[in-house]
């Protein structure tokens, strides 16, 4: 094997071994997106019943403010 040879051996085994690095790197970010994905999504559902949750405890604080009122009014 010449020398030339050699050189353009280690190239390719330098860029093969960067190029392999590259591809779990990609993986490894495209899991945690999937992974982030997924945790808000569940997130935006934890927040749509947290909101009707406040709005449901709100209808029934106003109800007994309003009731009070008319028991306050009635007596």
């Amino acid at each position: 094997m010449s020398h030339l040879e050699k050189d353009t051996s280690t190239e390719l085994q330098d860029l093969e071994q960067k190029l392999d690095t590259l591809i779990d790197k990609y993986n490894s970010i495209k899991n945690e997106n999937n992974s982030l994905k997924s945790k808000q999504n569940e997130l935006v559902k934890e927040k749509a019943k947290l909101l009707e949750k406040t709005t449901i405890a709100r209808t029934r604080v106003e109800a007994m403010i309003t009731r009070l009122k008319s028991m306050e009014h009635g007596v």
